[in-house]
């Protein structure tokens, strides 16, 4: 048994820092690089992507909505040729600064509301495979289990990886339950840990009225804006250890 454990990385821009990337890529194994439309900038892409290369860290292209002020959290009508467009373009420019470093792409995570529009919304979702299949067909493209971004990547002849979040509550149909709701994210490390282990061990996970989803957990996200989330992947990461998972990136065999 084994698991993939991502993280949103790449996230700080121009004088502004955001999230614990340095102690993140401790523990993860693949980072989901912003390309600057939902937050990063040019530099901090390419110095994300070194010091994943340092690390071991795999690398994978993180797509969202051009809106730094909502950071990418703020849902956008956009057509399905602007959503492929503006896929294609963050998947290249990711793919790019990583080949100058010596760096092949691993896979693709939609942000944000892009991400989970894309859970029921098929024509968007079909955008999205289409914009990381018209770059390279190799890549594995991540999406919440039984989500419309899954069977659109299945469609679109990608390979596709089903993503979980231990600290994210979920509705009984399986969907994320939305931020606003009291709850929605969840602070406390050992329960957090605890869920995690189960998802990939009994794959399901308790919904927030009490019921029990079944779901595949084949990488687990770890935000990389939460606070103390270089912790809690270190502590992630041992749980999985702990329980005789092993760790390693969704690429590597």
């Amino acid at each position: 048994m084994r698991v993939d454990i991502n993280s949103d990385m790449g996230e700080s821009f121009g004088a502004y820092t955001i999230g614990h990337d340095d102690g993140l890529m401790n523990a993860i194994t693949s980072a989901n690089v912003a390309a600057g439309f939902h937050a990063g900038d040019p530099s901090v892409l390419r110095a994300t992507v070194r010091l994943a290369k340092a690390r071991g860290v795999a690398v994978g292209a993180h797509p969202g909505f051009p809106d730094l002020v909502g950071f990418g959290r703020r849902e956008l009508n956009v057509t399905p040729v602007e959503a492929e467009d503006m896929v294609l373009y963050q998947v290249a420019a990711v793919a790019g600064v990583a080949a100058s470093e010596g760096v092949k792409l691993q896979h693709v995570k939609p942000h944000g509301a892009l991400f989970n529009m894309a859970v029921k919304d098929v024509g968007l979702a079909d955008a999205i495979a289409r914009g990381v299949a018209a770059f390279d067909r190799s890549l594995i493209l991540f999406g919440l289990p039984g989500s419309e971004i899954l069977n659109a990547g299945r469609r679109a002849g990608l390979r596709v990886a089903a993503e979980v979040f231990a600290d994210r509550a979920y509705e009984p149909d399986g969907t994320l339950a939305s931020r606003r709701k009291p709850g929605s994210v969840i602070h406390d490390p050992d329960a957090v840990v605890a869920r995690a282990v189960r998802m990939v061990k009994e794959k399901n996970v308790v919904a927030i009225d009490g019921s029990v989803v079944p779901l595949q957990a084949d990488t687990i996200c770890v935000h990389g804006d939460t606070r103390g989330s270089d912790e809690l992947a270190a502590r992630i990461r041992a749980g999985f250890e702990a329980a005789g998972v092993i760790v390693k990136a969704i690429g590597k065999e």
